[in-house]
């Protein structure tokens, strides 16, 4: 004999279990969870963009703490002793060589107000 589906049943047991999903939702949306990979550190962030624009060769060389987002510095190629000032966004690098003089500029005195004009020097060995 032929199982009859309960419509009531089923009915009540779907309507628990999207109760029970929205309450998941909630409680995860009020604790700051967060869906998907984690965001990379600023430090990672910087070295992983730096490489994709240079290459597997260039390494950052200094860096510090702009406005908001953004990390300021100089990044070279390893054995090599010039550098190049960079302006990094979460989405964006710039370096002050790239073919945008005007926009690498006006991003640096937004986001790096102060930042250093001339590239550090190597201190003298005592």
């Amino acid at each position: 004999m032929a199982r009859r589906l309960n419509v009531q049943r089923l009915a009540t047991v779907l309507g628990i279990l999207v109760l029970a999903l929205g309450a998941v939702c909630v409680f995860a949306a009020t604790r700051g969870a967060r869906w998907g990979a984690a965001p990379p550190e600023p430090g990672e962030r910087v070295a992983a963009q730096v490489k994709a624009q240079r290459g597997a060769q260039a390494e950052v060389r200094y860096v510090v703490a702009g406005r908001g987002p953004a990390l300021c510095g100089y990044a070279g190629l390893r054995g090599q002793e010039a550098v190049t000032a960079f302006v990094s966004r979460p989405n964006r690098i710039l370096f002050a060589d790239d073919p945008l003089p005007e926009e690498f500029k006006a991003m640096q005195d937004r986001d790096c107000p102060g930042f250093l004009t001339a590239p550090p020097r190597p201190a003298a060995a005592a």
